[in-house]
């Protein structure tokens, strides 16, 4: 694909993710949002509308058939990440697919063998690899100035019904497991630049309604010894979200999505990190450089498969009990 022409994307999905990411491609030179689909023609179009997007469907379906899209990004619900990923490859189409890829390893798997076969860029959402936090982070253990020792994780939710990030009625079940601590140990084992070699887990009783554990509790240990620690729950009646603190040899660091402090809470200027301060836009601008470069992509769907291994083991774990 030539420089000069405008790399086409549409959007799949018109939820509070698809927003993030409307927003963020918006801001890439030389993107053109051709299309949006989501379940709906209604729901699409009021997206569209919102968002300044031309075209607007009821349906992936609809997008994979035009002749004038290079590429997808996928903000749809989890349980078709797995399917939506395969059918934007088979049509030719590279592909972003929010976190988590699937909800089992051997979707995950079926997704990598598919990209191979093709040749396609297609990366996974597991946007902490590019929060300018985690990259200051990043950047520091790859320069051998900070060695990282231990990683302690809170991730909390208020979800005792079935609610989106909106507060809106969701028509599927979200997962500790397979979305929330996708996110910690990808990132766990990434920061450490070491694989994870033991892995451990907790789970409270399961929902009566959402048949889903509303607590858990992973523990992680990578192959150069440094440690996780992970605490998930959708119990918490407080602040929301994930809050990390890295433990290392020259420093603790407290980040918290694009936010980084020190231990004693000083703010870390991480401002010249990246070309923007906002993790979603950066996970586009290397989606967008990927292919148009025709190189792998940092998350690519190959480097994230060992974070989906881990957690299917987690998952035989607390089935065995």
């Amino acid at each position: 694909m030539s420089k000069q022409q405008p790399l086409r994307i549409a959007l799949a999905g018109g939820g509070a993710f698809g927003a993030k990411h409307a927003a963020a491609l918006r801001r890439i030179e030389g993107v053109e949002l051709t299309a949006v689909a989501s379940s709906g023609q209604d729901a699409a179009r009021r997206f569209a509308e919102e968002h300044g997007i031309g075209r607007a469907v009821d349906g992936l379906e609809a997008v994979l058939a035009m002749d004038d899209v290079d590429a997808v990004v996928l903000a749809t619900p989890t349980p078709l990440h797995a399917a939506q990923t395969l059918a934007c490859l088979a049509a030719g189409k590279h592909v972003q697919v929010e976190i988590p890829l699937a909800a089992s390893l051997a979707d995950a798997e079926a997704c990598v063998a598919a990209q191979q076969r093709t040749g396609l860029v297609a990366m996974a959402g597991h946007t902490r690899r590019f929060n300018p936090s985690h990259q200051w982070v990043h950047q520091r253990v790859a320069a051998g100035e900070f060695t990282l020792q231990q990683l302690d994780v809170q991730t909390y939710f208020l979800r005792r019904s079935n609610l989106n990030a909106l507060g809106q009625p969701r028509s599927w079940t979200d997962h500790l497991l397979w979305h929330h601590a996708a996110h910690t140990v990808d990132l766990f084992a990434h920061q450490a630049g070491s694989p994870i070699v033991r892995a451990h887990a907790l789970q409270g009783p399961l929902h009566p309604e959402l048949g889903i554990a509303m607590d858990l509790s992973v523990q992680l240990k990578a192959a150069n010894g440094a440690l996780c620690t992970l605490s998930l729950s959708f119990n918490n009646d407080g602040p929301f979200g994930t809050s990390f603190r890295y433990i290392g040899d020259t420093g603790t660091y407290l980040a918290r999505y694009d936010d980084l402090l020190t231990g004693h809470e000083e703010p870390v200027d991480v401002s010249g990190v990246a070309v923007s301060t906002d993790g979603i836009e950066l996970q586009d601008r290397e989606f967008v450089a990927a292919i148009r470069e025709g190189r792998e992509p940092e998350a690519s769907l190959a480097q994230v498969l060992p974070c989906y291994r881990v957690l299917a083991d987690l998952e035989r774990q607390l089935a065995d009990g």
